[in-house]
């Protein structure tokens, strides 16, 4: 893979996920209604997933300078985190534990393609920097 679409990707995802951790963290309930997700009392573990993946984009994004003195996330970990997180939406919308609105469906749907499509588009750029 070329040093420029690595960069891309790195930093694509790690925009992704700073946007998202920082509407889960500074606003949770608005985003929650936003998305149409399932409604809670509690914004608790809304607001750790924000700042879980908060501090994946932040990784992400010092993985971009890579010199000996900052190392990030790297891709191969970036890579790792979208198709399990991907993967674990789409199961948990296939199961469906939760009753959800229509908006909340096509938002998390929406979600875990984008994220499995990063995860897919970051494996074959790996594979290709394996056979070059």
């Amino acid at each position: 893979m070329k040093e420029t679409h690595r960069l891309r990707l790195l930093e694509i995802d790690s925009v992704v996920n700073l946007l998202l951790g920082v509407a889960l963290l500074g606003m949770p309930k608005a985003t929650i209604g936003f998305f149409g997700l399932p409604a809670t009392d509690e914004v608790f573990y809304v607001s750790i997933l924000g700042a879980v993946l908060f501090g994946i984009g932040v990784a992400l994004w010092a993985e971009r300078k890579n010199d000996e003195r900052w190392r990030g996330l790297g891709l191969f970990g970036a890579l790792v985190i979208n198709l399990v997180a991907g993967a674990t939406v789409c199961v948990w919308l296939i199961i469906d534990p939760f009753a959800i609105p229509v908006r909340g469906y096509v938002v998390l749907w929406a979600v875990a393609v984008v994220v499995l499509g990063i995860g897919v588009v970051e494996l074959v750029g790996l594979m290709r920097r394996r056979t070059a």
